[in-house]
């Protein structure tokens, strides 16, 4: 197992973030979802460590992290991208990217010449390497901060929103980067996009109030909103969320049917929603 975490909880200001947590993650790509403030991002930042538990324990890549060493040789194999990256002013792209590349000891001046480069032509951004960050876009930018995520190949990848800000081309190049990286490495994403979820990821955790609802496959999560998803000609009363569509009738999902409904195939997106509803976690669709 690249990543164990036995009864791991961290709070904030006595606000509890993540409440006993147990997973186990193996090679391949996992997707977290869940409503703002459902911990994703504590417990992202717990897997890169960044933060650590209260209590419980971590295990990356076979190693406690109860050391300063343990910890110094997790990172040496750890890509981590977080929801907001700082930026120092004034760098290129490949300064940035060297720099970070700098941090995780990558000493020799030609290898980390060609590595920076390597990873930035990964992300499209090899054309752009000498411009400034503050000249990029905003989807440019997040694309140095994936490149910079992917220096060494690391064998356990964290990334928190990675297609913030991404235009639906450039999310399908990431997605193909990721399930490729996904063949060897682990990798953990947290997202609100349930279609990058459903089109990429192996496995799905759905986390609410710290806790996990779901752990399990795409196909097991959707499948267990079938008969709870229909097409209406009104909103359907108590349902769980209910919007018009742009044929003019109501998606809905309830626990039952709406009059005169038509039971419909649900997506990801309606099992999710499903299922933090039941929890009582406040979401809302995507689509409408």
């Amino acid at each position: 197992m690249s990543v164990q975490l036995e009864g791991v909880t961290k709070s904030y200001r006595g606000t509890l973030a993540v409440d006993a947590l147990t997973v186990r993650l193996s090679t391949g790509v996992t997707g977290v979802l869940g409503p703002n403030g459902a911990g994703k991002t504590t417990l992202l930042k717990m897997l890169a460590t960044v933060l650590s538990p209260d209590s419980g324990s971590i295990r990356l890549l076979g190693e406690p992290l109860g050391t300063a060493k343990q910890r110094a040789s997790v990172r040496r194999q750890l890509g981590y991208l977080p929801q907001e990256l700082q930026y120092p002013r004034g760098f290129t792209a490949f300064g940035f990217v060297e720099y970070m590349a700098a941090l995780k000891e990558w000493t020799e001046t030609t290898r980390r010449h060609a590595e920076v480069m390597r990873v930035l032509d990964a992300v499209q951004l090899g054309t752009v390497a000498d411009r400034r960050l503050r000249h990029l876009s905003g989807g440019q930018r997040r694309r140095v901060g994936i490149a910079q995520a992917l220096i060494g190949d690391p064998r356990l990848l964290i990334m928190d929103e990675p297609t913030t800000g991404l235009d639906p081309e450039q999310r399908a190049e990431l997605r193909g980067l990721l399930s490729d990286a996904g063949r060897s490495a682990t990798i953990v994403l947290s997202t609100h996009q349930t279609e990058d979820v459903a089109a990429l990821c192996d496995r799905v955790i759905v986390m609410v109030s710290g806790r996990v609802l779901f752990d399990g496959s795409v196909a097991d999560l959707v499948a267990s909103a079938r008969g709870h998803v229909w097409l209406a000609d009104v909103p359907g009363p108590g349902a769980r969320a209910s919007w018009r569509t742009a044929g003019g009738q109501y998606r809905t999902i309830a626990e039952t049917a709406p009059g005169g409904a038509t039971p419909v195939e649900p997506s990801l997106e309606d099992a999710y929603l499903l299922l933090a509803g039941r929890a009582g976690a406040r979401v809302a669709p995507v689509t409408g």
